[in-house]
């Protein structure tokens, strides 16, 4: 008998229906509209964020390094794109380097 109490007790706390205790029940519509406005809200500052982030970048900073224009014992790689030495030429037809062929 005390198994069919306890049971009993059980689906009685389950179902909210203990004195002294009020049940609330709001509709899934509801919820999902309250979830709905944090998400905006989040958006929306979220989205200002990505806004500061940009105008720190607008100002112009001048780069240390000074470009050299490509020398006559030099050629670009047409795989990699990078700048070797003709030493490093492998596939003259290609213009492709060493590490590319």
């Amino acid at each position: 008998m005390a198994a069919v109490e306890e049971l009993e007790e059980h689906e009685e706390t389950a179902k909210g229906e203990e004195p002294g205790e009020e049940t609330v029940e709001t509709s899934l519509e509801e919820i999902l509209a309250k979830r709905g406005e944090g998400e905006a809200e989040a958006g929306e500052s979220e989205e200002e964020s990505v806004l500061a982030v940009g105008r720190d970048d607008d100002r112009v900073e001048s780069l240390a390094v000074k470009v050299v224009p490509q020398q006559p014992t030099e050629f670009v790689c047409k795989k990699c794109f990078l700048v070797k030495h003709r030493s490093q030429l492998a596939d003259k037809k290609r213009m492709f380097c060493r590490d590319c062929v």
